[in-house]
């Protein structure tokens, strides 16, 4: 496996090694002695998710604040999508801002996303299955979110506005400028 970090201290980008042939292809996708010793730090994932989503579905930008937060090792397994990372760190020289990535089934990347960022994604394939861990447990109370279309942040989303599908509750969230950490 490759790792190489972002503009964003602590995100990174790994590329597992893939052995392909006549058969298809094998990859090993996470082994903890392996991450913890590329990203300098011991990770322990305690929740994976999934979702399965249609072209244009844009999910996030979310984070979970407190003792909560939330550190993700995030893959698409079928599909393409966008990704992107948001610095939420205070204290962070890069607070504010954020870096993108396309993930998918064939690049087979993965993108690690610390605690402390808020992250999402769009669809920019027919359908795409994503897939994360998750070092912390969903806790409700504590999710946090910035709205996609903030000026400030100024995401590429890479599709018209038009063309994207995003949840009554993402409609809602509050710019950066306003959000409550």
């Amino acid at each position: 496996m490759t790792i190489r970090e972002t503009k964003l201290e602590g995100c990174f980008i790994l590329e597992p090694k893939v052995f392909e042939d006549k058969r298809g292809y094998f990859l090993e996708s996470y082994n903890q002695n392996t991450f913890s010793k590329l990203i300098g730090r011991n990770i322990s994932f305690v929740q994976d998710n999934e979702s399965y989503s249609s072209k244009g579905v844009l999910r996030g930008l979310h984070f979970q604040r407190g003792k909560h937060t939330q550190a993700k090792l995030v893959r698409v397994i079928k599909g393409k999508v966008l990704d992107v990372a948001v610095d939420v760190r205070q204290e962070s020289p890069t607070y504010g801002q954020h870096v993108s990535i396309e993930l998918s089934g064939e690049n087979k990347k993965q993108f690690f996303v610390p605690r402390g960022f808020a992250h999402g994604f769009v669809v920019l394939s027919d359908t795409a299955l994503f897939s994360y861990k998750c070092d912390n447990f969903y806790n409700k109370a504590s999710e946090g979110g910035i709205i996609y279309t903030d000026s400030d942040l100024d995401v590429d989303w890479l599709l018209p506005t038009t063309d994207l599908i995003v949840s009554e509750k993402d409609l809602i969230l509050p710019t950066f400028e306003n959000i409550c950490l």
